[in-house]
């Protein structure tokens, strides 16, 4: 592992554990040649999943996507980063479990809304404005309804 202040490889593992569901290894690390100190995460490769998009062309499934709409969803909501992060895990935790090996990116984003209405009404509002490309205030409000309907 590279050490991202000095450039050099020579860098050895000083502490190991769990981090997160189990899922990832959180491993402290320090460089052999300037003494600093950064912490790494392992994580299992998983198989490749394609996303479909609109357009019908197919890249690689990214987290960070749907990390970085959910983020925006939930700015300065008073939400803790890690239920943030508990949220996305099982977000990506569903794409992956699906039987095939490529998926709409259409169907990410309703497991996205799905997931988002039962965590926090406002960060779903701000996702599905951006999501179902409201052009008026009447699709606003009726997607405020369906929220505020038991």
């Amino acid at each position: 592992m590279k050490c991202p202040y000095c450039g050099l490889d020579n860098t050895r593992v000083v502490d190991s554990r769990p981090a997160d569901d189990n899922s990832v290894i959180r491993r402290r690390r320090q460089c052999d040649e300037c003494g600093r100190r950064f912490t790494t995460f392992e994580r299992a490769e998983r198989n490749t999943m394609l996303v479909i998009k609109k357009d019908q062309t197919r890249e690689e499934f990214d987290r960070s996507k749907i990390e970085g709409g959910i983020m925006r969803a939930c700015y300065k909501r008073p939400i803790p980063e890690s239920r943030i992060r508990e949220l996305i895990d099982t977000i990506e935790l569903d794409v992956y479990n699906r039987e095939e090996r490529e998926i709409a990116s259409k169907t990410i984003g309703e497991i996205v809304m799905d997931r988002l209405k039962n965590f926090d009404a406002v960060a779903y509002v701000r996702f599905a404005s951006v999501y179902r490309e409201f052009k008026d205030v009447e699709t606003f409000m009726d997607e405020l309804k369906k929220i505020l309907e038991p």
